[in-house]
Order: structure tokens, then C-alpha cells, then sequence
């Protein structure tokens, strides 16, 4: 039946004729004497119609169970009204596999089962459009720098010493050395740039960071633009350029998926260039200022109240629930309720630790770094990206350059995301001096003997140059509007979760 299978998302093109089409059964609903099949196949999901006189099809129809992988033959009809424009009248069915006991039901499900079943939560229509858009992103990413003379490195995965603190590196025994996974292939850029000009890597990344926060991961993935001859101020265009090509190119090819998301693509729709600029004692300045403070005291009472109209909002459906009779009712308003109590339980806790995070603000010390709760003030003032600059020397990485009218501070740059996401990029321009960098790998406690290919770089050519790293699920998380970063990534690792 299905050699000459059809995808679903070019069914629009076959109207009035019989097609085969080959996916997985995603719902089902019967009305008298005709079943409706919606069927997925990864490019589409179409409404199929059996009717009963079709006798064989339409007992198939009734008894296979949800998630089946089926063959569908059928005519196309054009229907403004249906799942993308078009569905079936089924003249044939034939059952691959009937699946009796799929473990996602359309019910309510914690967030722990889910992930346990990631392998299968990854069919759901939510999942599938955020795994639509991070695709998105990576050939964005990849077309950006392509169109702009790049040349694109695999660094090692495996590297015989820390780039970002050794507190953080996951050690691997390798032939009875010890080296660690990688936490950035920046060093190995910085190489290729001296051969090559303008690189960048892109690839996943480790981080033995103890934290069960909604922004980590423990493997991530990371772009990585290096620039030989570039400042500061060449690195924050770059990045500005960046994130706003990634958010025009979702905003031209995935409206219908941040629909699906409940994405408002209005805030999106700010994201254009140029964004705000300040740096690091700006910043702090920003923190502890009376205006800030009653900025924040009026959205803490607005969400306040937010809370309040959503946990009415919660009773009312639950009540909704108790009352309701077909099984489509009970399924909609399980959903709708599942999703507004995650979201009642996270503005909840939001608000119970948020009065400490506006005082923390309030009385915050220049020298200390921006966590995430200071981000996601410095965010919530802002309507797109900020770059912040210049932070304190001695809360960044051993080979960022200080700033030769400051030395107290460094020439890098981190770009915060708006709406309380917080880091989504991080660079600086790199100390080129060998004695310079000598000195502060002394002065961090160092053995340079695994660094001294890094340190050849400022004995044979060095020039000034500079580069940053983009987090793709920090950006995807923040492009789709998710509360947590587990779901931009197709099996996130945590801390505590390596399953499956």
C-alpha cells in the first residue's frame, strides 16, 4: 500500500486524488458511523475520515490504540478547517504495529515520568515544534557565519586541562592519563584563527556544575566564533548580528509552532538591532537604584495578583472537570490544567524567593559577578538583549584581556536575553601578551606545561583577537518561551538525570 507514500506536508498538492501516506496514530474520535484518525508523520499531522461502510478500514479505525504505526490510503480534500489544510478519505488501512499500552496518556503526568519517558515524550506536538525550531537555529547559526567568511573547526572533545575553572570539569581516564571533556573549544579556536582569520566551532560542550537551576545543563551545546584582529567593539556587533538573524529566521519559518508553544511573538518581534549597551558598574548602578527598586516592588504586586487570578482560574477548571461528561472535554481541560498548575507552582515559588532577590539587588557589591538572579532584574528593564561589558577581573577566565583605561575590569562582554532569561552569550577580546598571561596563570595557581601550545600562540604571531559562545538551548529556551531548559534539547542531561 504505502511504496508510493506521500508526506503529509505535501498532501495540499494532491488534491482529489488516492494517496498512501505512513505515520503513527495521534488521536482518535468516533461520531455515529465515522472515526476520525489524526496521523503524525514528522512533517505533518492530517484528520483522516473512515466510514463505516468501509467495513474493514472502519473496524481497524476502532481498535487501534494510540500511538500505532499505520499505513493510510485515502483520497485528498482540501478543508481550510482541518490540520494543515487538507485530509483523507480513507479507502485503506493497514496496522504496522497496534501499540495496546503506550505509556503517555492524555492525562496529566509529572514532569519525572516524562522524562523518564523522554524517548517517547518526544512525539508530543509541543516537543516536536521546539525540536522544529532549535533545527532552525543551528542552520541559522551555520548560514550566518558561512555568509560572512567563516571557516567552520572540530575542536577536541577530550583536553588536557580547564578553559573555565577546573571545579567544573568532568575528568575521563584516557589510557591511564586523566584529561577532561571539553568545556569549550575556545583555546583550539584561538589557533585555527591564526591560520585561518575568522573560525568558529560548534559542537557540544561539558560542565560538572553542581546545579539543578532551570538555566544548566550539564552537556550543552555551544557556538563559537574566534576573530584574529578583533576588539571588544567587533565582538558585540558580531553577537548583536547573531541574535537578531536567529530570531528573524523563527519569526519567517515557525509561527504556527510558537502558537502551538503559546509563544506571544510580540516580544520576539522587538528583538532588532541596535540593542542596549552599558557595562559591568552600569549595571550594578542599574541594581541598586531607588527606581529599579520600585520597578520591581510594582511587578512583584502585579504578579501578586496574577497568582491570585490564576489560581481562581485553576478551581474554576478543575470544577469544569468534576462535571464533564465526554472523554474529549475531560482530555482538553486535563491538559489545560496540568499546564496552568505547573505554571501556578513556578510563579508561586517565583514570588516566595523574589522579595530576597529585589534586596539582594538593592545592596549589591561592585566586584561581585552577576548571578542569575541579577540578570533577570537587569532583563526585566529591558525590552531586547543587553550587552553588559567590562566585568571585574576577578570574576572571569584567565585569558580575557584587561581593559588597558581600567585594569580592575576585563574587555569582554556578555549578552542577557530579555524576559528573565538571562546569559545566552559570553566573550571577551583575549590577552595576546605572553608575559601578561604568564603572569595570570601564575597568579591563578596553573601548571602551564598542558597550556604551553596555547602559550606558543603569543611567542610566534600574536596578534589582538577575541570571540564568544552562544548557548543554543539557553537561546532555544528563551526563542520558545520555556520556564525550564530540559526541554530544548532532545535528551538533556541534569544533574541526577542520565536516563534515558
Amino acid at each position: 500500500m504505502n511504496e508510493d507514500a506521500v508526506l503529509i506536508r505535501d498532501l495540499k498538492a494532491h488534491d482529489g486524488r488516492e494517496v498512501s501516506i505512513r505515520g503513527w496514530l495521534h488521536g482518535r474520535r468516533t461520531s455515529g458511523k465515522i472515526a476520525f484518525l489524526l496521523v503524525r508523520d514528522g512533517t505533518g499531522t492530517v484528520q483522516c475520515v473512515v466510514e463505516a461502510a468501509n467495513g474493514d478500514a472502519f473496524r481497524v479505525a476502532s481498535e487501534i490504540g494510540h500511538e500505532s504505526s499505520i499505513g493510510v490510503r485515502g483520497t485528498v480534500r482540501l478543508d481550510e478547517r482541518a490540520h494543515g489544510g487538507a485530509e483523507l478519505s480513507v479507502t485503506g488501512l493497514e496496522v504496522v504495529q497496534n501499540v495496546a499500552d503506550y505509556p503517555i496518556a492524555r492525562k496529566e503526568h509529572g514532569v519525572d515520568f516524562l522524562m523518564t519517558h523522554r524517548h517517547l515524550w518526544l512525539r508530543s506536538p509541543r516537543q516536536c515544534a521546539i525540536l522544529r525550531i532549535r533545527d532552525t537555529l543551528i542552520r541559522s547559526i551555520q548560514a550566518f557565519f558561512a555568509e560572512r567568511g567563516f571557516v567552520r573547526i572540530d575542536t577536541p572533545i577530550l583536553s588536557p586541562g580547564a578553559a573555565e575553572g577546573a571545579s567544573t570539569l568532568f575528568p575521563v581516564d584516557y589510557f591511564g592519563e586523566k584529561v577532561f571533556l571539553a568545556q569549550t573549544g575556545q583555546l583550539y579556536l584561538e589557533a585555527a584563527a591564526m591560520a585561518l582569520g575568522r573560525v568558529y566551532c560548534f559542537g557540544p560542550t561539558f560542565r560538572a556544575e553542581k546545579s539543578k537551576t532551570r538555566r544548566h545543563l550539564t552537556e550543552f551545546w555551544m557556538v563559537e566564533p574566534e576573530v584574529a584582529w578583533a576588539g571588544l567593539p567587533d565582538l558585540m556587533d558580531l553577537a548583536e548580528g547573531l541574535i537578531c538573524r536567529l530570531v528573524a529566521d523563527v519569526l519567517a519559518g515557525h509561527r504556527a509552532d510558537l502558537a502551538l508553544l503559546d509563544r506571544d511573538p510580540a516580544p520576539l518581534e522587538r528583538i532588532v538591532a541596535p540593542f542596549p549597551r552599558i557595562t559591568y558598574t552600569e549595571a550594578v548602578e542599574q541594581l541598586r537604584s531607588p527606581e529599579t527598586h520600585e520597578r520591581l516592588q510594582a511587578g512583584l504586586e502585579a504578579d501578586r495578583q496574577r497568582l491570585a487570578a490564576d489560581q481562581a482560574r485553576l478551581a474554576d477548571l478543575e470544577a469544569q472537570l468534576a462535571a464533564a461528561k465526554k472523554g474529549w472535554q475531560q482530555e482538553k481541560l486535563g491538559r489545560e490544567i496540568a499546564a496552568l498548575r505547573e505554571a501556578v507552582r513556578e510563579l508561586g515559588q517565583d514570588l516566595e524567593n523574589r522579595p530576597a532577590h529585589i534586596e539582594g539587588a538593592r545592596t549589591f557589591a561592585w566586584g561581585n559577578d552577576l548571578g542569575g538572579d541579577e540578570e533577570t532584574i537587569l532583563t526585566r528593564l529591558h525590552d531586547r538583549p543587553i550587552l553588559v561589558s567590562r566585568y571585574p577581573r576577578g570574576v572571569k577566565a584567565f585569558y580575557m584581556k584587561p581593559d588597558p583605561a581600567d585594569p580592575r575590569v576585563v574587555l569582554n562582554v556578555d549578552v542577557l536575553a530579555p524576559e528573565g532569561y538571562g546569559e545566552i552569550v559570553g566573550g571577551s577580546q583575549r590577552e595576546d601578551s605572553l608575559e601578561a598571561l604568564q603572569e595570570r596563570m601564575r597568579a591563578e595557581g596553573m601548571d602551564p606545561a598542558p597550556y604551553e601550545w596555547y602559550l606558543d600562540l603569543r611567542r610566534h604571531g600574536t596578534v589582538p583577537h577575541g570571540g564568544f559562545g552562544l548557548g543554543l538551548e539557553r537561546t532555544v529556551a528563551w526563542v520558545c518561551g520555556l520556564r525550564h531548559i530540559r526541554e530544548t534539547i532532545p535528551f538533556p542531561r541534569l544533574m541526577g538525570r542520565i536516563y534515558p
